[in-house]
């Protein structure tokens, strides 16, 4: 991959030296180099102080291809920053008596059942939102990513008994997003509304977020909409946006910097905006209260001592203020919402590639200004983190390649290969065909067509699949369960350390049917 390089630190060097908010030009600058550095296509970028816009803007183009601008109104996915609207909505059932963060999930939805029976009984709302059920990182979201439209939320309730803890029930964070669409099913079936009509009807429109939709397929076609980006073999392109509306409760959200302006500021002034309140006081403070404990990141200059996740917020002290704070990614798009409430501060950053250095250099450098602090370098700190990252993801991966190409020119038929063809079924993901394609074999899923790839011979009972479709960056390795020299099922693990982790290969347990 093709090294960053940083030349900015004696521009970001002026810029601030003690506590004063950044001007635009200087803004205006860091985006720019930003955009450059990070090979980011457009970027808006939003900014609320003291319940006033004090920017909204677009940088860069909307898509590589259009070359049309990005505004304040353009539209882009906000993915898991989606997760506090969820959260906010309960809470509007929780102030109308409808359900209490702390009933059992199996009030609302008895079928609900997790791996553990004592666990499925006890499972509440709160444990929905909080990260804490016991499930490993992003467990079950191949049912979900990078296709999922053959899956529905009946059958994400129903598969969720399938699939197993990797830690006792809140005793640990372990980021999910499967748990957030069964809240969006509770949501629905509380209210007697889909999770679309409640987010339109009871968030954006009171909010006069008029330029967003709780879903792709509902932004209307007129407004201004960014195309995702990918680096695939060293050039960005264009891929499909993500449009599986499965993941809505848990990621689907379209907004602008103008629209979102007006979410941060209901937050900060704990859920009521112009007199108008859209959730109480007392449950607008509840979303920002810790839950479950955080791994704290402890170097300077924010020296934090706590990190916590509260309901669909992300929880931390910096330089000894509360930091209110989301991310979110989809293939392609990724973005971030930071507030600052002692500061009555917010920092809305949303990028059409998917290098989250991006926003974090913008995010951290305005926020640093306002809390006064000396200026970090953020654009160098993220390009060497971002080279260093990929120069040991590369490390790994070419070595395993470079092992599959040995063995391909050998040309040796591998030790079981004939029998690889046949049919596997996972529980909770379905059915897998391996087949012969000329001399090739091909590895398919049912369920999820999109992952779809050759699979390739690498040594002792593993193979490598290596998907079509290159933007996934997630080949992954297919290591093969073998008795009395037959083979009976398989397992897999991603290849690259920078595999996203809804690639959850480790969750899966193949066995072959007979």
């Amino acid at each position: 991959m093709k090294r960053l390089y940083s030349v900015f630190a004696l521009v970001l060097l002026s810029f601030f030296s003690q506590a004063q908010a950044l001007k635009e030009q200087q803004i205006d600058s860091l985006v720019n180099q930003v955009l450059k550095t990070f090979n980011v296509p457009g970027i808006a970028l939003g900014i609320v102080k003291d319940g006033e816009i004090i920017l909204a803007k677009g940088y860069g183009v909307r898509s590589i291809n259009s070359k049309e601008p990005v505004t304040a109104n353009t539209n882009f996915g906000i993915a898991s920053n989606s997760k506090a609207f969820t959260t906010t909505a309960l809470g509007i059932l929780v102030d109308e008596g409808k359900l209490n963060w702390d009933d059992f999930v199996q009030k609302y939805i008895p079928e609900f059942k997790l791996y553990d029976p004592y666990v499925s009984a006890h499972f509440t709302i709160r444990d929905l939102l909080t990260h804490r059920s016991g499930l490993g990182l992003g467990a079950g979201d191949l049912m979900v990513w990078p296709d999922g439209h053959d899956f529905t939320p009946k059958d994400i309730i129903h598969n969720l008994q399938y699939l197993k803890p990797v830690s006792e029930f809140r005793t640990k964070y372990d980021y999910d997003n499967l748990l957030y669409i069964v809240a969006g099913e509770v949501i629905e079936r509380v209210s007697g509304k889909s999770w679309t009509t409640f987010i339109q009807e009871r968030i954006l429109t009171p909010l006069k977020m008029t330029n967003s939709a709780p879903t792709l397929s509902l932004l209307d076609p007129e407004l201004e909409v960014i195309d995702a980006h990918v680096p695939i073999d060293g050039k960005l392109e264009v891929i499909n946006k993500y449009s599986n509306t499965i993941l809505d409760a848990a990621g689907g959200i379209y907004s602008n910097v103008n629209d979102l302006t007006k979410w941060v500021n209901l937050q900060l002034n704990n859920g009521k905006v112009d007199d108008k309140v859209i959730i109480s006081e007392k449950q607008a403070k509840a979303l920002k209260t810790p839950q479950t404990i955080m791994p704290i990141a402890t170097r300077p200059p924010y020296n934090s001592l706590f990190a916590n996740y509260g309901l669909g917020f992300r929880l931390v002290d910096v330089a000894g203020k509360l930091e209110v704070s989301h991310t979110g990614g989809l293939e392609g798009i990724v973005t971030q919402i930071t507030m600052l409430p002692q500061l009555n501060l917010g920092i809305i950053v949303l990028t059409n590639q998917q290098q989250g250095e991006a926003f974090l250099t913008i995010t951290n450098t305005i926020k640093d200004s306002y809390l006064g602090i000396p200026n970090q370098n953020w654009l160098d700190f993220y390009t060497k983190n971002l080279n260093n990252k990929v120069e040991s993801a590369d490390s790994i991966t070419n070595a395993v390649w470079k092992t599959v190409e040995l063995h391909k020119k050998q040309k040796n038929s591998p030790h079981l290969q004939e029998q690889l063809i046949g049919t596997y079924k996972d529980n909770w993901f379905g059915d897998v065909l391996i087949s012969k394609k000329g001399n090739s074999l091909v590895f398919a899923s049912k369920r999820s067509p999109q992952l779809t790839g050759e699979l390739l011979y690498y040594k002792n009972n593993s193979y490598v699949v290596r998907w079509n479709n290159r933007y996934f960056h997630a080949d992954a390795f297919v290591h093969l369960i073998v008795d009395q020299n037959k083979i009976q099922g398989f397992t897999m693990l991603p290849i690259s350390p920078l595999t996203d982790f809804s690639y959850d290969f480790q969750d899966l347990s193949f066995s072959k049917l007979q």
